[in-house]
């Protein structure tokens, strides 16, 4: 596997000293965490003195692990379909890095094959933007049942040739493709499975004995649950039903109030718990931008009251950040401050395989950590000591 290239760090030793630290377990503080070569090399009790470079966090701040967001299609006024780009996805992540988050995917939605390729084209190069950590690709195997704001006209059946291509981004960080499982054939998940991708079922109307197919050949996670898929019955279990018992799930909610009912968001909390439910931002173009709307797919997309949707009153992804959707885990889910934190970083790292490097503030993790205020905003951020 082919993992992003490191980022240029600063070579010489510096010091962030906060009151109140979250480490990926547990609130702590006051903390003196030492950061060189990207990396955190030492985290103890705050001492008066840390020396010149130290950086003094006001009272009021929490210092924590950079957020982790798995599905990212837009931001900053720019969205990948339209331009799969080192340009375009710089954007996006600068964009998004103002508000905590240090780490994401680019998510490009059902579209042209060519599109696809595209994107593989430039992959080498857009993992070397600070905190890509790899992509998601969302369709276009799903079910047109469940396709939600993604174009029908290139909703399709994989054939051997997407294979070649998958397996390319799972040789390019950590990737992961949604689908749905009974729009593939026998086989096709676990390929993509041996083939290093992290496959996330979604868009999707399939019975529970097909969840659990997908799951034994290495489904691992849940697109933005609840939406866009089959739901729990008295008699079916479905894709919802599946995922809220079976503990090889991890799954993405989208917690913004308006994509799943505050009562449902709590739900899923008591079923997955904070090690199993990740957050996401499913964010468009108005997030971290001017907050217009934008087109998508020849379609006129309109933010009214916080609410992305086309003329027909279909949701189109969420005017979301990660420190939103941190802040509503507290204040809708019921979350602690710890679990909402561990939601958005922890979680998706392990999810990603990552948790061996981030998502923890801890000797010899990378120093992506965000800080910011009990008015949830983010007043500083760092990828990799940067």
């Amino acid at each position: 596997m082919v993992v992003p290239p490191e980022p240029d760090r600063h070579s010489g030793a510096f010091t962030i000293k906060a009151m109140r630290a979250f480490d990926g377990d547990a609130m702590t503080g006051p903390v003196s965490v030492t950061v060189a070569d990207g990396l955190i090399v030492a985290v103890e009790a705050a001492r008066p003195n840390d020396g010149a470079r130290a950086i003094v966090l006001p009272d009021d701040v929490v210092l924590a692990p950079g957020f982790i967001d798995l599905q990212v299609n837009g931001g900053g006024g720019t969205l990948l379909n339209d331009d799969p780009s080192v340009a375009c996805v710089g954007r996006i992540a600068a964009a998004h890095r103002r508000f905590g988050t240090t780490g994401l995917l680019p998510t490009l939605i059902t579209d042209a094959a060519e599109k696809m390729a595209e994107l593989a084209m430039a992959a080498p190069a857009i993992l070397a933007i600070p905190g890509v950590l790899g992509f998601h690709l969302e369709g276009p195997f799903i079910n047109p049942a469940r396709k939600g704001i993604h174009p029908e006209a290139h909703i399709r059946r994989p054939e051997p040739c997407d294979l070649d291509l998958l397996a390319q981004f799972g040789r390019l960080g950590r990737s992961m493709v949604t689908l749905a499982p009974e729009m593939t054939g026998p086989g096709f998940v676990a390929a993509l499975s041996a083939a290093g991708l992290r496959v996330s079922l979604g868009h999707s109307d399939a019975t529970s004995a097909e969840v659990l197919e997908a799951l034994a050949q290495g489904a691992s996670g849940v697109t933005h649950m609840f939406n866009a898929m089959s739901q729990l019955t008295p008699r079916q279990a479905g894709l919802v039903g599946t995922a809220l018992v079976d503990p090889r799930v991890h799954a993405g909610l989208i917690c913004d109030g308006l994509h799943v009912d505050p009562i449902a968001i709590r739900l899923a909390f008591r079923a997955l718990g904070a090690e199993r439910l990740m957050l996401v931002s499913d964010a468009m173009p108005s997030a971290g931008g001017d907050g217009g709307g934008f087109t998508l797919h020849g379609r006129a997309i309109s933010l009214v009251e916080g609410r992305l949707t086309d003329a027909g009153g279909t949701l189109a992804g969420a005017h979301l950040t990660m420190i939103e959707a941190v802040r509503n885990a507290v204040e809708l889910m019921g979350a602690t401050l710890p679990e909402a934190l561990t939601m958005a970083s922890l979680t998706p790292a392990r999810f990603l395989g990552f948790d061996d490097q981030l998502g923890r503030i801890a000797p010899g993790y990378r120093a992506s950590l965000v800080a910011f205020d009990s008015h949830w905003r983010v007043a500083r951020t760092w990828i990799d000591g940067a």
